[in-house]
């Protein structure tokens, strides 16, 4: 499965405003949302926010991935943000998050949303793919 795959136009937002974490979460389930691969939108920003209060998802470097697996997905999922001004998150390293990747993936057997989220963190480890996104 590529990470192009998983996007789709309606559910990218390159011109992102800084928000709050909560508000950033709720658009990020919004996103998804347009995207049509969410069956019921409230409860997967609800599986969000749950992930979110185990650790966060702010990996360092400008870069947030949170992430949800359960039965609020129909099919595998990538929303993506872009916060050019950054937006607190919580990061591990206490920087702005710049990028925001929201993982969807549906209660099945396979761990799709552990694939997705290694092959992104691969991609956004790349300094210069980060800037270039951003």
């Amino acid at each position: 499965m590529r990470i192009t795959d998983l996007l789709s136009k309606e559910s990218i937002d390159l011109k992102g405003k800084p928000m709050s974490k909560d508000a950033a979460i709720e658009y990020m389930a919004e996103l998804m949302s347009r995207s049509g691969k969410i069956a019921d939108k409230k409860e997967y920003a609800a599986g969000l926010f749950r992930r979110e209060q185990e650790s966060t998802t702010a990996v360092g470097e400008g870069i947030a991935i949170p992430h949800y697996k359960g039965n609020a997905v129909k099919a595998p999922g990538l929303a993506a943000l872009v916060v050019k001004d950054g937006t607190d998150f919580d990061s591990i390293d206490g920087e702005k998050v710049h990028l925001i990747f929201a993982i969807a993936a549906p209660d099945t057997k396979e761990n799709v949303h552990l694939d997705v989220l290694s092959k992104l963190s691969v991609m956004l480890m790349d300094e210069n793919f980060s800037k270039n996104l951003i």
